[in-house]
């Protein structure tokens, strides 16, 4: 039987989605898993690798893809550029697709998305490549930024921005971390059952499990096909969340009673988490902005069991007047400019720009500046950001000190990828020790 669409045809379709429009990756790639639910194992990791491997690596196809078409890369219809970029990743990094597979392939694609007069050119540039792939040359290694640019394709302002904090090496060591394919860190829930049971049922459906060295509640997952047929998923057993992301609440310490709210909360993975180290007590507020995402926070609620935390819509920005001074935990982890998860997120890297990280800085010290009002005399704030820029982190952490002397900094920690088994992640923890 032939198929109506294949696999590399659902890569392009993502790809165009978020190259031409602007769609964020993770979001295209999950609607098509979820759409084509029918597909095998096999051919979903295949859907999988591939788009995030060309996206990852989009710079430095580019780089190879120019040495060998006469017409450059920016000039070429999108239809052709990607299918070209796809076409080259598998040639480089999947050794175990035959080149004159993907080659034939790449031809039949274009020819079915109504480019058969481009079919010879795209034939004749994928071979060129495929001859002279062992031969191409990078730019050298002391050109600091243009050899790492390449290599990992990253775009110059960030390693301009990581190298004037960071050493060659350590932000080495977070770019090639960035490109590690890594299991999926999951939070037990142990309202449900214990870790060790949860290990148990996990492995009785097949999914390969191993504990994360930093919390005791961590674990690793890998060799699933799809996370929510899993039983153990279904059954509120456990929550997707990173390390780095499980720290936040950790580091918080909400005691038994407290009443905490989590500004910025959807999908609600911190919230849930402060509601389970409450042990059915107090109350947790997980807010967010649209309807939309307070019913993620809605339905992993409900999955959840738990009963002493609510989903409710609230803007930020906005002061809540029957909030201020109620809590004794408020979590502010806050829109940044995400160049932590880059691992996960492989195309924010291209969306990000230095007005934008600007933008942001304010509307984070916006932000603070209303929810920091919750918070009652020795109660906790900690700020939280998914990003490596020291602008949003450490900076903002110097100014929130210098304009609320009624705030104590307790702890700071900024987890770089490769360096921390962990997404990059940076976490400040507040203590309020006088009125305003």
């Amino acid at each position: 039987m032939i198929k109506a669409v294949s696999e590399r045809e659902l890569v392009l379709g993502i790809l165009l989605e978020v190259t031409r429009d602007g769609e964020y990756s993770h979001i295209a790639l999950r609607n098509v898993l979820n759409k084509y639910q029918y597909l095998d194992k096999k051919e979903r990791a295949f859907i999988t690798r591939v788009t995030e491997g060309t996206l990852e690596h989009m710079i430095e196809l580019d780089y190879i893809i120019n040495q060998f078409s006469k017409v450059k890369v920016n000039k070429m219809k999108p239809v052709i550029r990607n299918i070209l970029r796809s076409a080259v990743y598998q040639l480089k990094y999947m050794d175990s697709v035959p080149n004159s597979a993907v080659c034939n392939e790449a031809v039949k694609l274009a020819t079915k998305k109504g480019f058969s007069n481009l079919k010879g050119f795209v034939n004749g540039v994928l071979r060129n490549i495929e001859r002279n792939l062992e031969t191409i040359t990078y730019p050298d290694e002391t050109n600091v930024i243009e050899y790492l640019h390449i290599k990992y394709s990253m775009p110059k302002w960030i390693l301009e921005q990581w190298l004037s904090k960071y050493d060659r090496d350590t932000v080495e060591t977070m770019l090639r971390d960035f490109q590690k394919e890594k299991p999926t860190t999951i939070r037990c829930n142990l309202n449900q059952m214990s870790k060790e049971q949860l290990m148990e049922e996990l492995k009785t459906e097949g999914v390969e499990v191993q504990e994360h060295p930093y919390l005791p509640y961590a674990l690793q997952i890998s060799g699933y096909d799809y996370l929510a047929d899993l039983k153990a998923f279904q059954q509120g057993a456990f929550y997707v969340q990173d390390i780095s992301s499980m720290l936040v609440s950790h580091i918080a310490e909400p005691k038994e009673g407290d009443i905490c709210i989590d500004v910025c909360a959807a999908p609600g993975g911190k919230a849930l988490h402060m509601a389970e180290l409450l042990h059915g007590t107090g109350h947790v507020e997980a807010r967010d902005l649209t309807d939309y995402k307070v019913n993620l926070i809605q339905e992993n609620i409900v999955r959840s069991g738990m009963h002493n935390i609510e989903a409710v819509r609230w803007d930020a920005t906005v002061l809540d007047e029957d909030s201020v001074e109620k809590a004794d935990v408020v979590i502010a982890d806050l829109p940044c400019s995400g160049l932590g998860v880059l691992g996960k997120k492989t195309d924010l890297k291209y969306k990000m720009t230095e007005q934008t990280q600007g933008e942001l800085v304010k509307l984070q010290r916006e932000i603070l500046s209303v929810v920091k009002q919750y918070v009652n005399l020795g109660g906790t704030l900690v700020y939280s950001t998914c990003t490596i820029h020291e602008a949003e982190n450490e900076g903002n952490v110097e100014w929130f000190l210098k304009e609320n002397p009624e705030y104590q900094l307790i702890s700071i920690l900024q987890l770089l990828p490769g360096v921390h088994e962990s997404d990059g992640f940076f976490i400040a923890k507040f203590k309020k020790v006088k009125y305003e």
